[in-house]
C-alpha cells in the first residue's frame, strides 16, 4: 500500500520541478544573489599629468639601479614588460610593474628617457669650454676670410695682367704698322739710312712698344719705399702687442696660439722698422737720398 502512495508522490513532484511555478520560485533567490556576482566595478582613477610625471621618475630612478640594456630592451620591445620569464632576474622592476599597470598600458611615454644620457648625462658647458669654443669658431671664421681674400687677390691680379697685357698688344700693333708704313714710303735705302741718322729718326726707330709693367720706376728716391716699411713696422708692432695683452686675460689653451701669434707678428713689425732703417742708411750714403736736392739746385742755378 505504502508503494502504492510514493509513485503518485514522485509523479507529481516531478512535474512541480518542471512547471513554470518553481521557476518562479527560484527567480527570487537568483535576483538576491545577483548583486554580489554581477556588482559593477568601481571606474578605475585616472592619473594626472603630476602622477604620471612622478610614476614615471620612480620608474627611471629604478631602472638605473640596473645595466642599461634593461630600459633599453624594455623600449626596443614593450611586449617585454609583460613576460614573466624576462622579469624574473628583476623582482623589483616585475613588483613595480604590478603596482603600476598604466606602465604596460602606455610604455611610450614611461620609456620616453631612456636612453643613452640617461645613465651618462651630459655636463653642462662651463666659461673655459665655452671661451675654447667661441676661439675656434673666431680661429675658423679668419680662416675663411683669408682664403676668401687671397682667391679675390689672385683673381684681381690675373684680371690686371690680362689688361695689361691685352693694351700692351694693341699698342704693339699700332707702331708695328706705323713702321711698316713709314718704311714702305722710303723710295731707297740711302734715304732710310739718312732719316735713321736724324734724332728724330733714331728714337722712331729703337722706340719699343710700351712695357708689360709700365714704366720704369726710378731708383734715385727710394723714400716712399722706406716710409712704407717703417708704417708697416709700426702697425705691426702696436697690432702685436695688442695680441700679447689679449693673450694674458684669456685661459691657458687660448693663451698659448695667442701668445705665438702676437710673438710672429711682433717679429715681422720688428723686421719691417729694420729693414726701413738699413735702406734709410744705405740711400743716405750712397747718395740716393741727395740726388733729387742736387739736381733741382742745378736746373735753378
Amino acid at each position: 500500500m505504502l508503494n502504492r502512495l510514493r509513485l503518485p508522490v514522485a509523479v507529481v513532484a516531478l512535474l512541480f520541478v518542471n512547471s513554470p511555478f518553481a521557476a518562479a520560485a527560484q527567480r527570487p533567490a537568483a535576483s538576491a544573489e545577483q548583486p554580489e556576482a554581477a556588482r559593477p566595478t568601481a571606474p578605475q582613477m585616472v592619473l594626472s599629468d603630476q602622477d604620471s610625471r612622478e610614476t614615471r621618475a620612480d620608474f627611471e630612478a629604478l631602472l638605473k639601479r640596473y645595466p642599461p640594456s634593461v630600459g633599453r630592451v624594455m623600449r626596443i620591445d614593450p611586449s617585454l614588460m609583460r613576460n614573466e620569464a624576462y622579469l624574473a632576474p628583476y623582482p623589483p622592476i616585475a613588483a613595480f610593474l604590478q603596482q603600476h599597470p598604466d606602465v604596460v598600458q602606455n610604455p611610450g611615454f614611461y620609456l620616453e628617457h631612456v636612453d643613452y644620457e640617461m645613465w651618462n648625462p651630459r655636463e653642462p658647458e662651463d666659461a673655459r669650454s665655452a671661451s675654447i669654443r667661441a676661439f675656434q669658431e673666431m680661429m675658423q671664421v679668419l680662416a675663411v676670410m683669408a682664403a676668401v681674400g687671397t682667391a679675390a687677390f689672385v683673381l684681381i691680379w690675373i684680371i690686371s695682367t690680362l689688361v695689361n697685357y691685352r693694351r700692351w698688344y694693341r699698342t704693339s700693333k699700332v707702331q708695328t704698322e706705323v713702321h711698316t708704313k713709314l718704311l714702305d714710303r722710303f723710295s731707297s735705302n740711302e734715304d732710310l739710312m739718312a732719316y735713321m741718322q736724324t734724332p728724330a729718326g733714331r728714337r722712331f726707330l729703337e722706340s719699343s712698344p710700351i712695357p708689360l709693367d709700365g714704366p720704369a720706376r726710378s731708383v734715385g728716391a727710394p723714400l716712399s719705399r722706406i716710409l712704407w716699411s717703417l708704417q708697416a713696422g709700426v702697425v705691426l708692432a702696436v697690432a702685436s702687442l695688442g695680441v700679447l695683452f689679449v693673450s694674458n686675460r684669456v685661459v691657458e689653451e687660448i693663451a698659448q696660439p695667442l701668445f705665438a701669434v702676437g710673438v710672429l707678428v711682433l717679429a715681422i713689425g720688428t723686421g719691417f722698422i729694420v729693414s726701413a732703417a738699413a735702406s734709410f742708411v744705405l740711400s743716405k750714403r750712397l747718395g740716393l737720398l741727395d740726388g733729387p736736392r742736387e739736381q733741382a739746385g742745378v736746373t735753378g742755378a
